[in-house]
């Protein structure tokens, strides 16, 4: 744990960060990397010279990691994009010269609204949007409650991989079977798994994959996944000359971020060290992976403790499932506190030091679905990997003062 939390220098402040969810602290490798080339190769591509070359490089440096981070084919199938919002809201308008009046797309209201607002737009333009029910007395999405709604005209399914506010993570390769069978296409909301677990494009099968890599320990910017015959079809965004075959240079107007998307390459390589210090003797991507599966060992602790806790609680209430059978679940648990408001208990452990978070993060429609918009919202405490059971421990230590000193408020 001392080279974990090593490799972050916001973690040398007295805070303790249980508000991964909204965004991990940055790597100081990432950090390197960036002023790296901002100091010896922050020119425009594409020039013949020198420096421009080695621009290219580490642009080209960053799609290679970023493959490696999804297990991707080819470095071609990464788009940069500065969040998960705006890649999603692209690839909808990127798609929408592919949707006929009467097309449908199927989204599901436990989603962020990143994957589900750029893709209700098209409605004006005659796409027919449904939901998929969300059961909200096994709190998942099932299958048998998809089926239904999948006909000739369905061309697209809109999913999350884990919900920010449930922690749950559904099986997306399961679902993306099913879906192809029935003749549609799949874009999964990656952001809440993507920390926390080793993505696989290639294995699940999915045709488009996105996430924030600022959640994954790097800077403010985003990855989408596409493969490489899907972006082929999309529209260019860019200028007219970016041809259809321009990829994903005509996905990426004005181009990427070039220093943010080089920060990539030490994201990966953070994680494969955290592989190799797990006694792994691979390589590539099978390191990769390793480190995924050192991070999940560690998270499980943590989980499992600020589970056991709260059900030890006749005031706590977990909002979806209160166990973590099988380690199916991230370390983002979101709870409510009785007779009490969400936001009190968040801005009275803002005095001890301890960053959590109230609300309904983005996931409105879940939330009222739920019941659980009222009051604040819920309380979310959502951890990774470079936490601590020490940390764990001092929060726990502060919640019954709080939750008494409040209740009695």
């Amino acid at each position: 744990m001392g080279f974990v939390r090593g490799q972050f220098p916001a973690l040398a402040k007295e805070w303790a960060f249980f508000d991964n969810a909204g965004g991990s602290q940055t790597l100081q490798g990432a950090m390197d990397r960036i002023v790296e080339f901002l100091t010896h190769r922050d020119v425009q591509i594409g020039g013949s010279y020198e420096i421009s070359q080695l621009a290219a490089e580490a642009l080209m440096d960053g799609r290679r990691a970023a493959q490696t981070f999804v297990n991707a084919a080819r470095p071609e199938e990464i788009v940069f994009g500065p969040s998960t919002t705006a890649l999603v809201q692209t690839l909808a308008a990127a798609m929408r010269s592919q949707f006929q009046p009467g097309d449908e797309i199927i989204v599901s209201h436990a989603d962020h609204e990143s994957n589900i607002g750029p893709w209700e737009r098209l409605r004006e333009f005659g796409v027919v949007i449904k939901v998929w029910p969300f059961d909200t007395k096994s709190m998942r999405l099932r299958l048998e409650d998809l089926a239904p709604l999948m006909g000739p005209r369905t061309k697209l399914v809109c999913v999350h991989h884990v919900s920010n506010i449930l922690g749950q993570i559904n099986p997306v390769a399961e679902i993306a079977e099913f879906v192809h069978a029935r003749g549609a296409k799949i874009c999964v909301d990656g952001v809440a798994y993507a920390p926390h677990r080793a993505i696989d494009v290639t294995g699940w099968d999915v045709d488009y994959y996105i996430f924030s890599l600022y959640k994954c320990y790097g800077p403010h910017t985003a990855i989408m996944y596409g493969k490489y015959e899907l972006l082929a079809e999309l529209d260019g965004l860019y200028h007219y000359f970016y041809g259809k075959d321009k990829i994903p240079g005509k996905l990426e107007p004005g181009n990427p971020n070039y220093e943010l998307a080089y920060s990539t390459t030490a994201v990966v390589a953070y994680i494969q060290e955290l592989g190799r210090r797990a006694g792994s003797q691979a390589e590539g991507r099978a390191l990769f992976e390793a480190g995924f599966e050192a991070i999940a060992r560690q998270e499980e602790v943590l989980t499992n403790r600020l589970l056991d806790w709260l059900r030890g609680r006749n005031d706590c209430r977990v909002i979806g499932d209160a166990t973590n059978e099988g380690n199916l679940r991230v370390p983002t648990v979101s709870f409510r506190v009785e007779a009490v408001r969400s936001g009190a208990v968040a801005r009275a452990m803002d005095d001890h030091k301890v960053a959590i978070r109230f609300g309904d993060f983005h996931s409105r429609r879940l939330a009222e679905l739920l019941g659980e918009d009222h009051d604040e919202g819920v309380v979310r405490v959502s951890m990774v990997h470079y936490n601590t059971l020490a940390e764990l421990e001092r929060m726990l230590s502060a919640l019954p003062e709080i939750l008494v000193k409040d209740s009695a408020a």
